[in-house]
């Protein structure tokens, strides 16, 4: 945070691409896209929701506040002379997804690429922070285990652990939060930074000078019969 003004240091990131998915966590998204407007102006911000998330925020909002491209998570149906997942995979250079459902980081960590977004992050190089967004009892299912750890183990990203949250069904402090988007935003820029750090390479070992080839028994014992050879004929 800079002294003077409380405000978090700029990020590294200079092109950000933000997937909401369909919990209710995605309501608070327009609230996000205000703080990134005000904490981060340098940043360059694009959005893609779900069609789930939809149900909790409208790209009329978001795209209102955030003040940028706000793209649906699905297949153009007319043409489009541009690949839609081609360009959301090389654009940014970090990507947040929050909050992001025990469904779409399983469709991740299986391979899957049955949509725009879940397409580019399968194949982009840029830094990819997820923020789990669980009902109750999600965080120790096998599936959320079994996922999250596959996706951790993958060099271009992060899972940002959940909190415990109130559920919105049965009021108790059971359901699983994302973890807040400045502190999803710091762990992707961290893992870019990491990225973009030249490859060490070990040097090359120099090779073993050859060693001088050694008498063979044969060759020795022919030098031991023309000595003898030359001791005779000094004698004679």
């Amino acid at each position: 945070m800079t002294a003077a003004a409380g405000m978090p240091e700029p990020a590294g990131v200079q092109r950000l691409l933000v997937v909401g998915t369909g919990s209710v966590t995605a309501a608070h998204l327009p609230f996000w896209a205000s703080w990134l407007k005000t904490a981060q102006p340098g940043v360059e911000v694009r959005y893609v929701l779900t069609g789930a998330a939809t149900r909790f925020v409208t790209h009329e909002a978001l795209a209102a506040i955030g003040g940028c491209d706000v793209l649906a998570d699905r297949w153009p149906e007319e043409p489009e002379p541009r690949a839609r997942h081609v360009d959301l995979a090389q654009w940014p250079d970090a990507v947040v997804v929050l909050p992001a459902t025990l469904n779409y980081l399983a469709r991740l960590a299986l391979g899957l690429g049955d949509s725009p977004s879940v397409l580019a992050l399968q194949c982009t190089e840029a830094a990819i922070a997820l923020a789990p967004a669980l009902p109750p009892g999600g965080a120790q299912s096998a599936a959320y285990a079994e996922h999250s750890a596959k996706l951790a183990g993958r060099r271009g990203v992060v899972v940002v652990p959940p909190h415990p949250g109130r559920s919105t069904t049965s009021g108790r402090r059971e359901a699983w939060a994302p973890a807040s988007f400045p502190e999803v935003l710091a762990a992707a820029d961290r893992l870019r930074a990491e990225l973009a750090k030249p490859t060490e390479t070990t040097p090359a070992e120099s090779p073993t000078p050859a060693q001088p080839p050694t008498p063979t028994a044969t060759a020795t014992a022919q030098e031991h019969a023309s000595a003898e050879q030359r001791k005779q004929r000094e004698r004679a």
